[in-house]
């Protein structure tokens, strides 16, 4: 399915039934990477797993920009009429959890972050020289966003009021005082390590997630 929202068409897929929960993907990805945790988590919410601007089924663009996807995901919520869901953003999807929580702090139930970053400097410096490397191969503009973008400050995490839960791996690319800066400015936030597994290790294609997700919520 498709939703025309903020100038782009959104490919998402529905299923189950229950309390909402949206979740965003990480850069270069798509929606194919939750499919797993999905098989689970449909079984006790409404699932709108959905396509990022530029990844996916969704529509292209030449420049990202990190307010403008998470004013994708708000229009995205609005037009489908989705009342107080939950938020999952892995990565990417944590930035644009971040910012649309903050930005408008009644849209959401709850919000869970996976790796999200406050700036580029979040990521450790092998990473960040690989995605640097990388940037030179894919001219597209994913690699490109990581290096000016985002500029979360404490204020932005501040604002944000819902029950809030961020994760992260002890073999992560964000540095881990990083998230726990998230945790600890974000109000009445938790903090979860999954130890021994790295960004994406206990997310894509895995249960994990899933299960910490029903464990919390």
């Amino acid at each position: 399915m498709y939703a025309e929202v903020n100038g782009v068409k959104l490919y998402y897929e529905k299923s189950g039934s229950g309390e909402p929960i949206i979740l965003s993907h990480c850069n270069s990805m798509n929606h194919s990477i939750f499919k797993t945790a999905v098989k689970i988590l449909e079984k006790r919410f409404t699932v709108y797993n959905v396509d990022s601007r530029d990844h996916g089924k969704s529509t292209k663009v030449k420049t990202l920009h990190y307010e403008d996807m998470a004013e994708d995901m708000y229009q995205f919520i609005t037009k489908l009429n989705i009342k107080k869901p939950i938020f999952y953003g892995f990565s990417d999807g944590g930035i644009i959890g971040i910012l649309l929580a903050s930005e408008h702090p009644d849209l959401l139930s709850k919000l869970i972050i996976s790796g999200a970053s406050l700036n580029p400097a979040s990521t450790k410096d092998l990473p960040m020289a690989f995605f640097k490397f990388w940037s030179h191969i894919d001219r597209s503009d994913k690699m490109q966003i990581m290096m000016r973008e985002p500029n979360i400050t404490d204020e932005m995490l501040k604002k944000i009021t819902v029950p809030t839960f961020v994760t992260c791996g002890s073999r992560d690319v964000i540095k881990p005082e990083d998230s726990a800066h998230i945790a600890e400015t974000i109000p009445n936030a938790r903090l979860k390590v999954f130890y021994n597994k790295s960004h994406s290790g206990y997310i894509m294609h895995s249960r994990i997630i899933a299960d910490y997700i029903m464990d919390v919520i």
